[in-house]
């Protein structure tokens, strides 16, 4: 096999994929400057020494380093983005994730096992990218509610969706580009399940790093980020009054717990001028009930969605969600009462702060002492931190007020669960006609983002906060970074470099050297890519060696399949990165131990599958 003559053009190449990469792990570099300076970096080095074609044409124009931002894949990705947004401000994926709950409430753990094994089996029939952004909203909703953090389930996702396209010929683009390229180089017809049982071997090693020891490694950056948005443990007061169509009244407490209010801490109950204090055995809730109860502000957010009447504004008994409410967009804040302000040593009722704001008070926090007294009657107190309700117009007019001090890092949307259902009539049309391929993915995904502010499942402004420049950035130099390689024949000559270095070696180690080549160069070139410039190497390597070539086949496959290490070396990683917090160090963290792992399972197995050894 000849050996590629190396250019200056390509070392320079090199140099500014070195540097990106170093960059992207310096943490205090932003992604998206490093992705610029790269792309920057490209159309200066081609703009000063070009590369020319036979016919005396540019072979790499500034067009081409730039056509990843306007890529098919990147679009549909930012599209995605959109629609799993809606479904989040619509709190469409409660339900399932709450039914997926309550199949293993006793085994926690086993729940989420089970997810990322029907993960993986779909992905080995279906496209990678619209099982993922399936179960994104389902894990990260299971994830609250079994109190781990999303980062905890996110990359995992992605990697058992990666690793179960692995198992058929329909599993992911890049066995299809792979299998097709090999087919029109040697004639030979690959079957759906040909490498079926290999993939399977390779997904259920990597299915147990995942499970036991990814996430041990994978760092929670979502922790800051929750406690600004005000989904902390702390905990507020909030007073609930029991009408007859409530569904506590009639309810007795069980070793002091009411079946209805599990994640809640009863404080006081208010039966007329009774107050009935813990502990509370052989109690039953009765109508008119005045319940206190101290919880975090995201399990009555829950509650709240759930029944909307269930949490009376503490001003004056109202309910908190009125006629006037429907269809309007709510947010929750907390605000503080300043000093010297009006309200303090006054009830909320005496404050008439509703009708001045047109913000309902939820709940109260004060940290002195235990309140065991209504809300409703409760003297406020400079230091309280209410939490608020409202329009967002309203909420934000609260900064112009001297009474309080309004913390915007805490201001959250409340869920419209009224819009649940068309949202996710909105997704499962995106799903079933990107998976039927009735559509292209490109475009279910961008006619279901388009719909989802149309319906008013979210707004501009939330889809434009839903959009991850980091995502859009890092896919345009990944791309451009690509066509570099493949333009200078720098990927060529680095898989002829180390096959020369490996001439006169065993069949398997020849083979194990190139499935490490092309799995390392997958995170940097894109995957498909990836296939469709080793495959013809792949099936020169096995006529020079004389050797069974689906061995080498499978190398292409689960080596470019093995896009682990780079957030932007797969589409479904990117789909991760922003609900999980990911930072380009958590993947290389987390991703490189399994491509290693990938490869010592490829190289003790394949060999011997196929009699190489």
């Amino acid at each position: 096999m000849e050996l590629v003559e190396p250019t200056l053009q390509m070392w320079f190449t090199f140099a500014i994929v070195a540097g990106a990469i170093v960059a992207y792990a310096y943490d205090k570099i932003p992604l998206e400057i490093s992705s610029i300076a790269t792309v920057a970096l490209l159309l200066l080095l081609f703009e000063i020494i070009p590369i020319y074609d036979v016919s005396g044409d540019k072979l790499i124009k500034p067009v081409d380093l730039l056509r990843g931002f306007a890529d098919p894949a990147l679009i549909t990705i930012m599209a995605l983005l959109v629609v799993g947004q809606g479904l989040v401000q619509t709190g469409a994926m409660n339900g399932p994730a709450r039914f997926i709950i309550n199949i293993g409430k006793n085994r926690p753990g086993i729940v989420i096992i089970m997810c990322l094994v029907i993960v993986m089996l779909i992905s080995a029939i279906m496209n990678n990218t619209p099982v993922v952004v399936i179960f994104i909203p389902i894990l990260a909703a299971l994830a609250e509610k079994l109190g781990k953090q999303a980062a905890a389930v996110m990359m995992p996702l992605s990697f058992a969706a990666i690793l179960g396209g692995n198992m058929t010929k329909i599993g992911s683009s890049t066995n299809l580009l792979a299998a097709g390229a090999f087919e029109h180089t040697t004639g030979d017809v690959i079957g759906f399940f040909d490498f079926t049982v290999p993939g399977a071997v390779m997904a259920a090693v990597g299915l147990v790093y995942i499970i036991v020891i990814a996430p041990k490694l994978i760092i929670d950056r979502d922790g800051l980020a929750s406690k600004l948005a005000g989904k902390s443990g702390k905990q507020f007061l909030f007073q609930m009054e029991l009408a007859d169509d409530n569904n506590l009244v009639g309810q007795t407490a069980v070793a002091g717990m009411f079946p209805g209010l599990k994640e809640v801490t009863v404080r006081m109950i208010q039966r007329g001028r009774e107050k009935l204090l813990p502990p509370y055995d052989d109690i039953t809730l009765s109508e008119g009930d005045i319940v206190l109860v101290a919880a975090t502000r995201s399990v009555m957010t829950d509650l709240l969605n759930a029944s909307p009447d269930l949490v009376a504004n503490a001003e004056g008994g109202e309910e908190v969600a009125d006629d006037t409410d429907v269809g309007q967009r709510r947010v929750i804040a907390e605000a503080v009462i300043a000093p010297a302000s009006r309200m303090d040593g006054r009830t909320l009722a005496q404050t008439g702060f509703r009708s001045e704001t047109g913000c309902a008070v939820l709940g109260v926090q004060r940290r002195s002492r235990m309140i065991r007294a209504a809300l409703s009657q409760l003297r406020l107190e400079a230091g309280d931190v209410l939490l608020v309700m409202g329009s967002r117009s309203n909420i934000l007019s609260l900064r112009e007020n001297r009474d309080v001090m309004l913390m915007e890092s805490s201001a959250s949307d409340v869920p419209m669960r009224e819009f649940a259902v068309r949202a996710l009539m909105i997704f499962a049309g995106i799903v079933f006609t990107a998976a039927f391929e009735i559509l292209p993915i490109v475009v279910s995904s961008l006619i279901g983002a388009a719909l989802m502010m149309v319906s008013r499942c979210l707004n501009v402004r939330q889809a434009s906060r839903a959009i991850d420049r980091r995502v859009f950035t890092i896919v345009g130099a990944a791309l451009a970074l690509g066509t570099a390689m493949e333009g200078t024949g720098a990927a060529e000559w680095l898989a002829h470099s180390v096959i020369a270095s490996l001439s006169g070696a065993p069949a398997w180690v020849l083979l194990s050297g190139f499935f490490l080549l092309v799995a390392l160069l997958t995170n940097v070139l894109s995957n498909n890519a990836t296939a469709v410039l080793f495959t013809p190497i792949a099936v020169s390597l096995a006529t020079e060696l004389n050797v069974e070539p689906m061995a080498f086949l499978l190398a292409v496959i689960f080596g470019a399949n093995a896009s682990f290490a780079t957030p932007m070396s797969y589409q479904t990683n990117l789909l991760v990165m922003a609900p999980g917090h990911y930072r380009f160090m958590d993947f290389v963290r987390v991703g490189t131990p399994l491509i290693f792992l990938m490869w010592v399972t490829f190289t003790l197995f394949i060999p011997w599958y196929y009699g190489l050894l």
